[in-house]
């Protein structure tokens, strides 16, 4: 019965995000903070795409930093990696290492990420692999190392600034690899 409840007051509270009144999304927001559950995260990611007021967006991108339980990395991740969410990734990215969860599980996502996005998202990757606390898995670190790599070979002239950021990636997992071995 307390399901339904919750379901019930969910529902709404998604149908007052949905509004284009910033107070309501702003009290809408507000609710998720003690209702929510990972299943809001596509819903408020949904409208930080579509275009909030900067006061939204600012609650909107703190509700993501405070979360604190695991269960939110793969909803989470999905968002990340999906195409339609790209005018907002680094956005995304911000909430992640700021986040108290962690995204151990993810690092050769992040890897690729970094190799793919823009210097920003690079920086924001290199700073949320920092956070990692682990422990990794031997195949996800060497996913990243080929990431890397494809990088590396890439032809063509590689932007400086991005490539120091890859370079501290690389020795992240180079250490990481180390105590792996250990």
């Amino acid at each position: 019965m307390a399901d339904k409840k919750n379901d019930t007051k969910l529902k709404q509270i998604l149908m007052d995000l949905a509004t284009d009144d910033s107070k309501k999304i702003s009290k809408a927001i507000k609710a998720l903070e003690a209702h929510g559950d990972p299943s809001v995260i596509k819903p408020l990611t949904e409208k930080l795409l579509s275009g909030v007021s900067e006061k939204n967006q600012k609650e909107i991108l703190e509700l993501f930093s405070s979360f604190k339980d695991t269960s939110v990395t793969a909803e989470m991740m999905d968002v990340i990696e999906d195409e339609r969410y790209l005018p907002i990734r680094q956005l995304l990215l911000s909430t992640v290492w700021n986040t108290k969860v962690d995204f151990s599980d993810y690092i050769d996502e992040f890897v690729q990420i970094a190799v793919e996005g823009d210097f920003m998202e690079t920086l924001d990757c290199l700073t949320i692999i920092e956070n990692m606390e682990g422990p990794f898995m031997e195949e996800n670190i060497l996913e990243a190392q080929l990431h890397l790599k494809k990088y590396l070979e890439q032809p063509g002239g590689k932007d400086e600034q991005k490539a120091q950021l890859l370079s501290e990636i690389a020795l992240q997992l180079k250490d990481i690899n180390r105590n792996l071995q250990d």
